[in-house]
């Protein structure tokens, strides 16, 4: 059987290279990766024990958990917040316990300053190393046991800025306690690490200038006027 000859001009078929994502692309991946960077440590890692579920916030006791929420009655009427707290004013704060445990609980509620600038990344251990708890302690509720389901607490603030909540809960059988600690502000909202955010914008969009010869352009259009 004859074989077969192919003619000179032909050429086997191969498979195109993929296609290499071009500058303008690979910049919008980064910037919407450094979004999503940023979106998540602002939203689920800036309550510390306290994260935002279905449009509401919920305190983690170690394992147990209650929704958390803010009023100020005085300025805000029945306006809830979470995390940042607008007014410097008398605020509320109410636990509405999930674990039927919490309500066998004897629960305490302390208001510290955060002195130590520790912001969303206060835990239970930097609060045990403070050397005087109490000289930073604006507000204290003694423990109390609320078999209604709920606990509510109220304290004036007169003074903007940053605090951490920190609550305690005694098991009503061992001997044991579970805790959390929260950061919030009272004031004025916490940006948390949108201006980081920004900044890495301006940088990326800044490089992909340069690279594209932007600074060069400038030169030569100076140059041509000149």
């Amino acid at each position: 059987m004859p074989a077969l000859i192919l003619p000179m001009n032909s050429a086997a078929p191969s498979s195109k290279a993929p296609k290499q994502p071009s500058a303008k692309l690979s910049l919008a991946l980064s910037l919407w990766l450094a979004f999503c960077s940023c979106f998540v440590s602002s939203s689920a890692l800036a309550h510390g024990s306290v994260t935002l579920t279905d449009d509401r916030c919920l305190i983690s006791v170690d394992f147990l958990e209650a929704h958390f929420t803010v009023f100020q009655p005085d300025s805000r009427g029945a306006d809830e917040f979470c995390e940042d707290i607008p007014d410097v004013t008398r605020s509320v704060f109410v636990m509405e316990y999930l674990h039927n445990l919490l309500s066998d609980m004897a629960v305490d509620f302390r208001i510290i300053r955060d002195v130590n600038q520790l912001g969303r990344y206060a835990t239970w251990e930097d609060v045990q190393a403070m050397d005087d708890l109490e000289a930073v302690t604006v507000f204290y509720q003694q423990p109390v046991v609320e078999p209604g389901g709920f606990l509510r607490a109220s304290h004036t603030f007169d003074e903007k800025g940053t605090y951490i909540g920190v609550v305690t809960a005694d098991h009503p059988t061992e001997d044991r306690y579970y805790n959390a600690v929260f950061f919030f502000q009272v004031g004025g909202a916490d940006f948390g690490t949108f201006p980081l955010f920004f900044a890495l914008l301006i940088l990326l969009q800044t490089g992909y200038w340069l690279s594209n010869g932007g600074w060069s352009k400038i030169q030569k259009s100076r140059n041509k006027t000149a």
